[in-house]
């Protein structure tokens, strides 16, 4: 069975254009068979980016799939904005509809994080859950180490996902805030200051 976190370039196409109101304001987004949501934008992504405040310097979407995240966030920030996919269809899509919402968003593939090479202010995920829990621990718990000093990973889950679990999980590596919750699914901020505690160690 083919997931929308991997590549399968003989997966039928079937083009579909959604109108999506985000905040009041109208986007299209092309969607397509094999991505993540391709019907609507989903309701925890839509949730996700209803409780981000503003945001400044460089952000990252992880997992970026057809784009309504990094999308939205260059739309609506003055930021930098790199979005990466491990799925050529999701990269394809995310670069039309960055074209067609009128942002300047830097896109690339990238497997977890083998070709990221800057730090962020901001990473921002609905992460893949059906990469099982040792691959999701791995993306969220390894973001602190292309994050800056103080940077945050924002990300959603839902409560029957294992939410509360990682929770407790994620507070042994970062600060974490539950920012709300909503139908089941958590908004989670976690900070990262472990640069911090580094350079006090080696004083």
């Amino acid at each position: 069975m083919d997931h929308y976190f991997t590549n399968n370039p003989n997966l039928k196409s079937n083009i579909n254009e959604l109108k999506v109101r985000i905040k009041n304001q109208e986007y299209q987004f092309l969607t397509d068979n094999g991505v993540f949501s391709k019907k609507g934008l989903d309701f925890g992504t839509r949730t996700l980016l209803e409780n981000i405040p503003v945001l400044t310097g460089k952000v990252l979407d992880f997992g970026c799939g057809y784009g309504p995240i990094g999308i939205y966030i260059k739309k609506n920030n003055d930021c930098n904005v790199d979005m990466i996919d491990i799925n050529e269809r999701c990269l394809d899509l995310a670069r039309q509809n960055a074209i067609k919402n009128k942002v300047d968003v830097n896109i690339f593939k990238s497997d977890i994080y083998s070709e990221v090479n800057d730090n962020y202010d901001y990473i921002i995920t609905n992460p893949p859950i059906r990469v099982g829990k040792e691959m999701l621990y791995s993306i969220l718990m390894n973001a602190k180490n292309y994050l800056n000093i103080n940077g945050e990973l924002w990300l959603v889950i839902n409560k029957a996902q294992g939410a509360k679990s990682l929770v407790k999980d994620l507070e042994k590596v970062y600060e974490v805030e539950i920012i709300t919750k909503n139908k089941g699914f958590y908004i989670i901020r976690a900070i990262s200051n472990w640069q911090v505690v580094k350079c006090l160690l080696k004083l």
